[in-house]
């Protein structure tokens, strides 16, 4: 089943184009990558997925499993969101916890399933035993693990990921990776991750798809299945 496709798109931030004739579908329960240089339009085309950005032709369709459902649950972590500042008041466990208010009510009582999900989510990327610290004492890297743990705690069908390895050593960076694939094997979660560590991660995807500048400097995405365009496939 698709989970988001996207036909014969097109956007930009001003007159010209920065994306265009973007063709694309991405499969439930699949680890998917986008990648390419510096300034490729990279966080754009997830903003598009995710319906932050309207495009100025074309569609763009999600869909969550079920007949019935239209829009799945999604978890996103955007590029830079670990930037908490040393006065940031909430610990841990709090602010992982908070995710799972998206489930539900804001004034809803969290449930026993809650702690445990958000428990979980802390243990799966190594952050349990630095639940009670607060997050302005966090490094860059630990701050990156928490927000990743709050998207997973909500259960998404959906996972965006801007460059979320972002301050994580090589050993990290691999568990993370990891952690992804399982979630798509095991969970049947779709994993969608901007990246520019390609190499490291290539062993866990299951595609590619990758921005490539036209001659007139605007940017299409090609990808090493199901894109249509002239596009230079990913070796």
């Amino acid at each position: 089943m698709i989970a988001a496709s996207m036909s014969d798109v097109m956007f930009g931030y001003s007159d010209t184009p920065c994306l265009e004739d973007v063709n694309l579908h991405i499969l439930s329960g699949e680890f998917v990558a986008i990648t390419g240089p510096n300034g490729a339009a990279k966080t754009t085309l997830l903003k598009l997925i995710l319906g932050l950005l309207v495009p100025w032709q074309g569609k763009v369709q999600l869909r969550g499993k079920g007949m019935d459902v239209i829009k799945p649950m999604i978890g996103y972590v955007p590029q830079q969101i670990a930037a908490f500042n040393s006065g940031f008041p909430s610990k841990v466990l709090e602010f992982v916890r908070s995710g799972r208010y998206c489930t539900g009510s804001w004034f809803r009582r969290l449930t026993k399933e809650d702690y445990e999900l958000t428990e979980n989510a802390l243990r799966q990327v190594g952050m349990w035993e630095l639940r009670n610290r607060k997050i302005g004492e966090l490094s860059g890297g630990q701050k990156q693990r928490i927000c990743i743990a709050r998207a997973i705690a909500q259960q998404p069908e959906l996972l965006v990921l801007d460059e979320p390895t972002t301050g994580m050593d090589l050993e990290s960076r691999i568990g993370f990776y990891q952690l992804m694939a399982h979630q798509v094997k095991e969970e049947g979660m779709t994993v969608i991750m901007v990246t520019h560590g390609l190499e490291e991660v290539r062993p866990f995807l299951d595609r590619i798809i990758q921005l490539e500048r036209k001659e007139h400097g605007r940017w299409r995405c090609c990808t090493t299945t199901s894109c249509s365009g002239h596009f230079v496939p990913v070796e």
